[in-house]
């Protein structure tokens, strides 16, 4: 979990990164493989939460940058993986 903490807790930059890398695959399945029978657009739902996530985060530092103590993290954190991995799974799940 301290893991987890030290790479998106306060780093909006690396959290884009993230989002831009579920942008990149929904990119590369639209358009590299558009009748692989995929669901490509699950990936962008993801994106665009790992998207609001870093807005999130850009906003805390930006009016609480000493805030130490966060729970709002209780929430955002279990419906980012879940939404996360729902939508790996859905994006790669044939529609077949």
């Amino acid at each position: 979990m301290s893991l987890f903490v030290s790479l998106f807790v306060g780093k909006p930059l690396v959290i884009l990164m993230v989002a831009a890398c579920f942008v990149a695959a929904y990119l590369a399945y639209q358009f590299r493989w558009p009748d692989a029978g995929f669901h490509p657009r699950a990936l962008l739902i993801g994106g665009i939460a790992w998207s609001l996530y870093a807005l999130w985060e850009g906003l805390v530092l930006l009016i609480t940058p000493d805030a130490n103590i966060r729970v709002d993290l209780l929430v955002i954190w279990p419906l980012l993986a879940l939404l996360s991995f729902w939508s790996v799974l859905r994006a790669f799940r044939s529609a077949r």
